[in-house]
């Protein structure tokens, strides 16, 4: 029999954002990796096109009824998309979810534990839902299934070395001779003038946490009987049972301090009722299990035995396994989802993905390479190779010149950013794009340099017996006045050490992250970073008006689409319709506004203009500092109207180091700056990070990216694994040295480049 003959799909004559009537055809059942420089147009050829028109087809074959329910997605701009099969989107967005939401949950490990125990655990307890936290038969009742609860914060609440009568007590409502004060005095029970130190533990436990009880006591000559409890007692119920939320700003402020949250008393941590923790399997209960880390866990499951848990540890035994070989065995099952980085909530979604039994699908990934050491690059790597093996095809978005090199097809989009990219400057093998000439081949082909000549610090900031997490008494001193990169594998402890510990005892420290700037259809760059203040000034002063008019969330605002520049059209159960707004024309600004020019250009005009447009038409001086900090941080491309929704976390990054360059800080934390960033635009990244330090600064990045970690000052490497093999440092000191570092794992891959 003859091969079967290689499919398509073809996509013709695609417009989206910035592509020119791009032509481009991707192999099936193979793995075809886009690349190009950040805002050249790969994602509008494969999220906006491919991924949109394939999920807008899925839709189509439901009911009326049920499209109503389902996000509205426009029709591509594009001649024709062929040959498409279903899309699985495997995305960077973060796992939200709160903290009834776990990786147990998330990963549909969780509910296999729950018939598992239902089914073999000793004491029998009962169904599944008994072991559920999020259901009210399982979770602990003093709690609800939060595994933590608001408690007195009792270092604050007392005084030992003082008496009653000197103010041992420093809540709020009992200062001496206060109302409250008066009555615990009048019950008669205490000593006033006796040290609480010095109180036996059955007279603390009755000042404390005395139930409510009647008291006949004197006043005004009279006999009055008064309700007298014990001061925790009080406090609980007035504040903490009748949530201190509601109550107002001044008596929150009031009482807080003496709030604290902690593990719950009666379940400690674990969420679930004392029937579901009483129940074991081999000597640990469902919470034990849940609390270890995934690589101790599939041990502890394979050694279940018995035909009725044979299936159920096959097939947790299967998923905790793909967890492993995905590089997440550090993480373990009770591990809240919106604490995972956007790399791990991929590769989390990546594995439910590959339990699945689907053949024939699209899977799309962007950059899931995010969050990756060098080390499990390779890990991605076979499982990529795992999903188009089962008869998929994959299409993978990616900088990471490591997995670029397995793809059988690439598509280099280019050759630069914005209107000067949009279209395919190389379609075809790894050896041929490093042939090809483009900015991505040329880049593929430079050897790595490490930094010969490093800074000396000024001084050290430090971090004294840090324990959080899987940190382990943590010593380091992170120099000043020089560029520090923090490294290691993923969960070796670098977030933890410097996001965590770090900016807690250094909360002057500038952050720059990847989490959304701005969620707002009415937010974009000229005002995130203060541009629209100044342009608005210079169009009101040029045309002797008020400067109201020249914002579309003001005066100037159009009054059909209220400045929104599209009006929704509501058409019965059909698909509601995003439209340009009939009559400004999707401009956002009433027509007399646009009559007002400054050098011949209309507000509207200003707003269409790339940030390299506007570079060269203000002459404002300030304005021209805030453009030039966007184009340094390699944003050239983007419009100054472009709503902030629409970027991607490593763009979010760079617009907010835009903003943050001109101030005058003395720490900056960088999370992973080179999300997303093309290998030639981290020599850009670079010389910002550099300029910074030389002006004075101390820079702190977490990076994993190699070129990033050859150029630093001084080198702090985490590890040596993950979780509970993670939290040390083993390694600190200049690149130079790191290759010689033993135990670092970093220093072998800067030593193979």
């Amino acid at each position: 029999m003859s091969a079967a003959k290689q499919e398509y799909i073809v996509i013709s004559g695609a417009r989206e954002n910035n592509l020119k009537n791009v032509n481009v055809s991707i192999p099936k059942r193979q793995i075809t990796i886009f690349t190009g420089v950040s805002g050249s147009g790969k994602s509008s050829i494969v999220f906006d096109t491919i991924a949109a028109e394939s999920q807008r087809l899925l839709n189509e074959n439901f009911s009326m009824f049920v499209r109503n329910f389902l996000p509205r997605i426009p029709q591509p701009d594009a001649d024709a998309i062929n040959n498409l099969s279903m899309a699985v989107i495997v995305d960077q967005k973060r796992l939200g979810g709160g903290s009834h939401s776990t990786m147990g949950t998330i990963t549909d490990i969780s509910p296999l534990f729950r018939l598992l125990f239902s089914r073999v655990g000793q004491p029998y307890v009962g169904q599944a839902n008994m072991f559920s936290f999020n259901d009210p038969q399982g979770m602990c009742p003093e709690c609800n299934g939060l595994g933590r609860r608001l408690g007195v914060d009792m270092g604050k609440v007392l005084d030992m070395s003082k008496s009653l009568n000197e103010g041992a007590i420093l809540l709020p409502d009992y200062s001496v001779n206060s109302w409250e004060w008066n009555m615990l005095m009048q019950s008669g029970d205490f000593d006033l003038d006796k040290k609480l130190s010095d109180y036996s533990d059955e007279e603390l436990e009755q000042l404390l946490y005395a139930k409510a009880r009647k008291v006949k006591v004197a006043f005004g000559g009279k006999d009055m009987n008064i309700t007298v409890e014990g001061v925790i007692e009080k406090f609980t119920n007035k504040y903490i049972k009748q949530d201190v939320k509601a109550k107002s700003e001044r008596t929150q402020k009031a009482v807080m301090p003496f709030i604290s949250e902690g593990p719950c008393s009666s379940c400690r941590g674990a969420r679930l009722s004392q029937a579901a923790l009483n129940c074991r399997i081999n000597g640990l209960n469902i919470a034990d299990m849940s609390s270890m880390e995934v690589g101790q866990l599939i041990r502890a499951v394979r050694e279940i035995e018995g035909p009725a848990a044979a299936p159920m540890v096959k097939a947790i035994a299967e998923r905790l396994q793909h967890l492993v070989d995905i590089g997440l065995d550090y993480l373990t099952l009770d591990r809240e989802t919106d604490t995972l980085s956007g790399g791990e909530s991929q590769r989390v979604k990546m594995v439910k993905h590959l339990s699945g039994s689907l053949v024939d699908v699209t899977y799309i990934f962007d950059e899931p390479s995010v969050g990756l050491h060098p080390r499990d690059v390779h890990r991605l790597n076979e499982l990529l190779q795992k999903l188009r093996d089962k008869g998929n095809t994959v299409i993978v978005v990616e900088h990471d010149p490591d997995v670029i090199k397995i793809a059988d097809h690439i598509v280099d989009v280019g050759p630069r950013a914005g209107s000067r990219g949009g279209t395919v400057v190389y379609e075809g093998d790894f050896q041929g794009l490093l042939d090809s000439g483009t900015l991505t081949g040329t880049y593929m082909k430079r050897p790595l340099e490490l930094k010969q000549e490093v800074r000396q610090p000024s001084g050290k900031l430090s971090i004294k017996d840090a324990s959080l997490h899987n940190l382990r008494n943590v010593s380091v001193n992170i120099p000043t006045g020089v560029l520090t990169v923090v490294t290691g594998v993923a969960g070796s402890g670098k977030s933890t050490l410097i996001n965590e510990v770090f900016l807690s005892r250094h909360e002057e420290a500038i952050v720059i992250d990847q989490s959304a700037v701005g969620v707002s259809t009415r937010s974009n760059p000229a005002t995130y970073t203060g541009i629209m203040d100044d342009v608005r000034k210079a169009f009101a002063s040029a045309n002797k008006v008020n400067q109201g008019l020249f914002s579309f969330n003001s005066k100037g605002a159009c009054d059909n689409c209220q400045g929104l520049g599209v009006v929704y059209a509501d058409v019965a159960f059909l698909d509601s319709v995003k439209l340009p707004c009939e009559v400004c024309g999707g401009k956002r600004f009433k027509e007399e506004v646009l009559e007002y020019k400054l050098n011949g250009k209309s507000i509207a005009d200003v707003l269409e203009m790339t940030v390299e447009q506007a570079l060269e038409f203000f002459e404002l001086k300030e304005v021209g500092r805030k453009l030039q900090a966007m184009s340094d941080v390699g944003l050239n491309y983007i419009t100054l109207g472009q709503p902030l929704s629409t970027l991607s976390g490593g763009e979010c990054q760079r617009i907010k180091l835009a903003s943050e360059l001109h101030k005058k800080g003395s720490i900056y934390v960088m999370d992973e700056p080179t999300t997303g960033l093309h290998m030639s635009d981290i020599g850009h990244l670079l010389q910002i990070m550099n300029r910074l330090v030389d002006a004075g600064n101390t820079v702190i990045v977490i990076e994993h990216n190699l070129e990033v970690i050859s150029q630093a000052d001084w080198i702090i490497d985490m590890g040596p694994d993950g979780g509970s093999k993670g939290g040390q440092v083993v390694f600190e000191g200049t690149p130079e040295q790191i290759l010689h570092a033993g135990q670092s794992i970093t220093g072998q891959y800067l030593h193979v480049k």
